[in-house]
């Protein structure tokens, strides 16, 4: 009888990991033939992804390929699967019928679109609407609506605006005096190597910090320089290649950038995921997607961490990372609005003027990268509340026995990845 069990046992053995030798061929070839499509990837700019739209010979290609993975991936029973292998069928199972939706619109683009794609705005076009819905899925990475992500919006704008508010009172100001003072010559800084030094520092504090919130990771050093490029002015700062770079162009530096924007571009942000990113062991599934609602949203939860990492000393260190909030917060329902709703240039500037004070300067600027570049702004707002909402639900239903450190680990662990298999990660 105990040899009948065993052979029963070694046959179970067996047969579960012939379906995993078969899955791993069958994600081999999705691979290949995902990669055989050249499939350009996305653009910020929506004219630029309109233009390479698929023909109907590759829509009819590529629609056969992924209706045919849809139905493959049934015949797997993902609790026999290794956990690479279950992100793996997820992940197709995901970018098969999102891209099942795209091809279905592009059919439709062929019969209307027009000559030459206008840069008005994607509202202006033939089927702008519809594809805003799908471009908005693809920056998030999630099946979210226009309307849902409109809400949200509003809700985070409400939400900066009450922490705003509160630093506002901690220092015992009206509002006019309040926003007169923000401007006081006491909070720029002119000299690069004063703004070189105040970077430094804030890098120093971090690192001594990073035990707080996060196990210690062997990560590359990260340098601070000054940014060159022009072209990229209008951003405080960047991240590329382990260097973050300040940008400081004939006017004063804000000295309330100094802590969130290391954080958000650096550490723990952009240089630390990347870097935690770059020595995992991917699968050839994962190499094909990049997942930018991970990547800015982290970037953007980090800031909230500021506190813990020994940085928003002041108030008004604190309150620089609202102010940026805010505007990526507005950014939200000014993007479903204009590019969904068809919000005239007018409208915006009122829900901007409504929400925000103290940057029209920077109004316009934003409402036209909206219209260029729809979907991609909510991206960092999506991305940093979805974590946040993952842990809050892991420390309600942990209590004491909470780890914010391996919350992290779990978060950053996988790659950049759809926050519906992020999330079974983090509760797994």
């Amino acid at each position: 009888m105990k040899a009948l069990l065993t052979a029963a046992f070694a046959a179970i053995i067996s047969a579960s990991a012939l379906s995993q030798q078969q899955f791993d061929a069958f994600a081999k070839k999705f691979a290949t033939t995902y990669t055989s499509f050249n499939i350009p990837a996305l653009q910020l700019s929506y004219v630029g992804n309109l233009q390479q739209a698929p023909g109907e010979a590759d829509i009819q290609k590529r629609s056969a390929f992924f209706q045919g993975v849809l139905t493959q991936l049934k015949q797997y029973n993902i609790e026999k699967l290794s956990p690479q292998q279950q992100i793996d069928l997820d992940l197709m199972h995901f970018e098969s019928e999102r891209a099942l939706e795209g091809l279905a619109l592009a059919k439709k683009w062929l019969t209307v679109k027009p000559a030459t794609i206008p840069a008005t705005g994607l509202y202006t076009i033939p089927l702008g609407k519809e594809w805003y819905a799908w471009y908005l899925k693809i920056w998030v990475a999630a099946n979210v609506t226009p309307d849902e992500i409109y809400q949200f919006g509003l809700g985070e704008v409400e939400r900066v605006k009450k922490h705003i508010e509160d630093i506002r009172l901690q220092v015992g100001m009206d509002e006019d005096k309040f926003y007169a003072h923000l401007t006081d010559p006491s909070f720029y800084v002119n000299d690069p190597a004063q703004v070189q030094q105040a970077f430094e520092h804030v890098k120093t504090v971090v690192q001594q910090n990073m035990g707080n919130v996060f196990n210690q990771h062997q990560i590359p050093n990260v340098a601070i320089v000054r940014g060159a490029n022009e072209a990229l002015a209008q951003t405080p700062g960047y991240y590329d290649a382990n260097t973050f770079y300040y940008n400081l162009f004939g006017k004063p530096y804000n000295k309330r950038q100094f802590d969130w924007l290391f954080i958000h571009e650096a550490i723990p942000g952009h240089h630390y995921q990347i870097s935690i990113e770059n020595k995992l062991q991917k699968s050839d599934v994962q190499k094909l997607f990049f997942y930018l609602g991970f990547a800015e949203g982290w970037g953007a939860y980090a800031e909230e961490l500021g506190k813990q990492l020994g940085v928003y000393k002041t108030p008004y260190d604190e309150l620089g990372k609202w102010e940026w909030d805010i505007v990526r917060s507005v950014r939200v329902p000014l993007d479903v609005g204009i590019n969904y709703y068809g919000w005239t240039d007018e409208q915006a500037l009122a829900f901007w003027k409504k929400n925000i004070r103290g940057q029209d300067d920077i109004a316009m600027r934003e409402i036209n990268r909206i219209k260029r570049w729809p979907g991609q702004v909510v991206s960092y707002k999506y991305g940093a509340a979805q974590i946040m909402r993952m842990r809050d639900k892991q420390q309600q239903a942990k209590g004491n026995k909470f780890d914010i450190k391996k919350f992290h680990d779990d978060v950053l662990g996988h790659g950049t990845l759809p926050f519906f298999i992020v999330e079974k990660n983090v509760t797994g």
